[in-house]
């Protein structure tokens, strides 16, 4: 009996030091939380870790001061996510608890052959696939005309909102109503598949990079909105085919978590004029950069 409960108290030491430690190696602007000026300690607070984590800063503080009960699945889930764990952390924090860890799942990048032929079939609509956290996989031919050609962009390049922000100075996009409720939607659905995928090393990188190149992502992140997603009208100025106005679609795809981005235009418009020209032409060019917002219909160049 006196060896369970030595080991048992072993344990709750190793995990209180290991929070403690993951707790001061953040900082605020890690996890979208404002400075709050001078701080007499590295990384978070407390109560910080227990506000991102959902559950009492009471119960928190029991946790990294070795007491009370051993803490749920759950609770070590909410925390993983809240201290930004990597994948091996993940694992060591379940381990040290007595829990085993949860499978680490990361978003599908596998196009399925229905998704391949329906992009395939809309010859005269821009549409292309992300998966969850917003990596292009696969085009038509038209949707060049808006994002360019991406076979000559490297993969680990192709992710959708680095694009946005990345060249969030450029040509007043940020002026534009529709483009702002796009982007604040789409670090929304970000959020969800951070949430969804607590493993995932990619999610958890290009969060950490955002929130560290981007102020304006920082402002967004910070705001916690989850999954909101409205409908979106576009209106741009192409160079090839003049003013266009299409509506912007996001279509989830249930068996993969991936989204299908398609460019509405009203029948008998004169965009859709447009988008049945610009099908007729060759592929667009291979941009030097990606555009900026691909969701924007902002081409590159």
């Amino acid at each position: 009996m006196l060896e369970t409960m030595s080991g048992t108290g072993a344990r709750r030491g190793d995990l209180a030091a290991f929070l403690r430690s993951r707790r001061e190696r953040l900082r605020p602007a890690d996890v979208g939380l404002p400075g709050g000026g001078r701080r007499r300690i590295p990384g978070l607070r407390r109560q910080e870790v227990a506000q991102l984590a959902g559950m009492s800063v009471e119960y928190y503080i029991r946790l990294e001061q070795a007491r009370g009960p051993n803490p749920s699945r759950q609770v070590l889930q909410a925390l993983a996510r809240a201290l930004m764990l990597t994948a091996d952390e993940r694992e060591y924090l379940f381990r040290i608890a007595g829990e085993t860890p949860p499978p680490v799942a990361s978003p599908s990048r596998e196009l399925t052959p229905g998704v391949r032929y329906l992009l395939d079939s809309l010859h005269e609509v821009p549409a292309y696939v992300v998966d969850a956290k917003y990596d292009v996989l696969a085009w038509n031919q038209l949707a060049t005309h808006f994002i360019g050609d991406l076979s000559a962009v490297p993969e680990h390049d192709r992710n959708m909102i680095r694009w946005m922000f990345r060249f969030a100075g450029e040509g007043g996009r940020w002026d534009d109503e529709a483009t702002v409720r796009f982007t604040r939607g789409t670090v929304a659905d970000l959020r969800a598949a951070y949430a969804r995928y607590p493993g995932d090393r990619g999610i958890a990188d290009l969060v950490t990079e955002l929130l560290g190149t981007s102020p304006r992502f920082a402002g967004m992140w910070a705001a916690q909105d989850v999954g909101e997603r409205r409908r979106t009208v576009k209106r741009i100025d192409h160079p090839l085919a003049g003013p266009l106005e299409f509506e912007c679609q996001v279509l989830q795809v249930p068996d993969t978590d991936q989204r299908i981005v398609v460019y509405c235009a009203a029948p008998g418009s004169a965009t859709r004029e447009a988008f049945r020209r610009l099908a007729a032409e060759p592929a667009a060019f291979t941009p030097a950069r990606p555009a900026a917002s691909p969701a924007s219909g902002d081409r590159a160049g």
